[in-house]
């Protein structure tokens, strides 16, 4: 066999791809076959996207029908009373399904698409069969787990008014904030106790907090929960709770993961899916813009220049500070929030983005979850994610409570394949289009616009600091949750769970003269630290100097130069020849190097040996 005839064998001596002889074909001659052509800006072949897997519907007892109002629930009648003074008439659909179930005991299952009212589906039925009791120091009624502070805080808000009707005490304890405060809150007793798993377990562990008479717990946002990073703290968490309460998940996304919680915690499940996982998001318009990797700043930054508010979700804290950076270079007033800030310095940007003091939020994941922003309409994933529960979280910061939005995914060549995928798998069929920075349609999409290039700074609030929550009762730097807003269906404005409907100029006023309260007691502390009311720095005082010469001692006595002492020389009181690893005065009553517990000779290791 010749050389050209000679078939191409890979290492493992079989023939390579494309040289396999073909039937009917000689023995040893090459069969070329055409060559695949790659689409340009594609990476290697992966295996064809298949939406999510959902959790697995344990089949139990039925499920009771749901209420059309809530007069026909089993609730206390000053909990109806407080949700009418709030303004919430009707339940939502995730309420009305899951509310009969709950109030009377049962394990519950509950999946609604972001803003859909899961806060005040838990949280009635939590408060309802709370109400009457009272808690010992130490040991709560009702567990509340979230997996972000604030989260933590917003749910805190959400239920605080419908506490208050019951004469319950809510607490909200997460990272970031005064463990010692949140410590002597719990101590003095609350019914409800909202936390973050993290620091929960660090009160249990200081034995500030006890689990053994908690009768209801609600995982809020449970798939994040069952997560590999979260499950083994939340199942520590959940051991020790009372035997045989009521626990109850609640999520927009539940998935497979949610399997192992729902195995080994509930009993018996009722499973209440308002709406699917991948519909989660369809009240919204979902565009994919195609971008050149030379174009993506560009257009970032006019996109950020809208006229309205926007949140930019991108990867990574450092990235999130570099954008915003960024922005406000080129005359657009953002601000990053992440997890490597301090909760009071995000409690400041949320309020300051509610406000409009900052029209651009530059957010990682921790704002994916939970946090509400009335009349956001407009997302943008800067960075894609990665999953697709991220994506339908993300985009669930708009089109809440029945209204509408869009959310964009800025997407460069070699990403395309994995947004394809992603998309596929949250069942989602997006508007893809290819633009440059000053495309109408890009203009159309977003809104986008020139920005002013004039460099801007963040504002800094002189007496609008926002107060800090996280350890008090009832309270919370993160306004009213949305999740409980439910008027605009009705057409008699947002109703809020942490305030009186429609009252938004009333919320910012009241935070600014907490804020302006805070100031002034921190104003008061800086006086009293500083010796005076303006905050001007005390000098310590100085002694009098003695009218005695410098030469005499304060007794009238000369003084007497102090002899320096010189290791190994005998000066000093001791006197004689210093052993070696010996530091300061020999004694007197012992020489260098014997041992004797006496003098500077103690303990201090080495020791020289006698010479014979």
């Amino acid at each position: 066999m010749t050389d050209q005839a000679r078939p191409q064998r890979n290492r493992s001596g079989r023939p390579r791809s494309g040289t396999r002889p073909a039937s009917g074909a000689a023995a040893g001659t090459p069969v070329n076959r055409p060559a695949r052509t790659r689409t340009a800006g594609r990476g290697p072949r992966v295996a064809a996207a298949r939406p999510a897997e959902d959790f697995t519907v344990v089949q139990g007892t039925p499920a009771r029908p749901p209420a059309a109002t809530f007069a026909e629930l089993d609730m206390p009648p000053a909990l109806l009373r407080a949700l009418a003074a709030q303004g919430v008439t009707e339940p939502f659909p995730i309420q009305s399904a899951t509310l009969p179930d709950s109030l009377a005991g049962r394990d519950v299952l509950g999946r609604g698409r972001t803003g859909s009212g899961k806060t005040l589906a838990f949280g009635l039925s939590l408060l309802a069969r709370t109400a009457g009791r009272r808690a010992s120091a130490r040991r709560p009624l009702a567990l509340v787990l979230t997996p972000t502070r604030e989260l933590a805080q917003q749910v805190t808000e959400a239920l605080a008014p419908y506490a208050g009707a019951l004469n319950l005490r809510i607490a909200t304890v997460v990272g970031g904030m005064s463990i010692t405060r949140q410590a002597n809150l719990v101590r003095r007793g609350t019914e409800v106790l909202v936390a973050t798993p993290g620091r929960l377990d660090d009160l249990i562990g200081r034995g500030d907090v006890h689990l053994d008479e908690v009768a209801v717990t609600v995982l809020d946002e449970a798939d994040q929960m069952a997560d590999m990073g979260f499950l083994p703290q939340v199942a520590k968490l959940l051991e020790q709770v009372a035997e045989g309460g009521q626990r109850m998940l609640f999520s927009a996304t539940l998935d497979k993961n949610i399997d192992r919680l729902v195995d080994r915690f509930l009993t018996d499940p009722v499973t209440h899916s308002v709406d699917p996982s991948a519909g989660a998001v369809t009240t919204m318009d979902h565009h994919v813009i195609q971008l050149d990797p030379a174009d993506k700043a560009e257009a970032t930054a006019r996109i950020a220049s809208r006229e309205g508010r926007v949140i930019m979700f991108v990867h990574t804290k450092h990235g999130a500070d570099r954008l915003a950076k960024q922005l406000r270079a080129n005359g657009v007033v953002a601000a990053a929030l992440h997890g490597g800030k301090s909760q009071p310095q995000r409690n400041r940007v949320l309020d300051q983005f509610r406000d409009g003091a900052v029209t651009a939020l530059i957010a990682t994941n921790v704002a994916a979850r939970g946090i509400h922003i009335d009349g956001l309409d407009l997302v943008v994933n800067v960075d894609p994610p990665i999953d697709h529960k991220d994506y339908l979280h993300r985009g669930g910061r708009t089109a809440r409570a029945g209204e509408s939005g869009t959310v964009v995914t800025l997407v460069l060549p070699d990403q395309r394949r994995e947004v394809n995928r992603l998309m596929t798998v949250a069942g989602i069929r997006p508007t893809v289009t290819k633009a440059r920075p000053d495309d109408s349609e890009l203009k159309r999409i977003t809104g986008a616009r020139t920005p002013t290039g004039v460099p801007v700074a963040l504002p800094v609030p002189g007496g609008a600091q926002p107060a800090a929550a996280g350890a008090a009762g009832g309270s919370g730097a993160a306004p009213a949750a949305g999740e409980a807003a439910q008027g605009a269906r009705s057409g008699r404005g947002r109703r809020s769970g942490g305030g009186a409907g429609g009252g938004g100029a009333e919320r910012a006023a009241a935070r600014t003269e907490r804020a302006q309260r805070a100031e002034r007691i921190e104003q008061g502390e800086r006086g009293e630290r500083a010796g005076s009311a303006d905050g001007a720095p005390r000098r310590r005082p100085q002694a009098k100097r003695s009218a005695l010469p410098k030469d005499l001692d304060s007794n009238g006595n000369p003084r007497r130069p102090r002899p320096k002492h010189r290791p190994g020389t005998g000066t000093g009181s001791g006197g004689g020849q210093m052993a070696a690893g010996f530091i300061g005065k020999t004694s007197g009553r012992a020489k260098p190097g014997s041992g004797a517990k006496s003098g500077s000779n103690y303990g201090t290791g080495r020791q020289r040996r006698k010479a014979d």
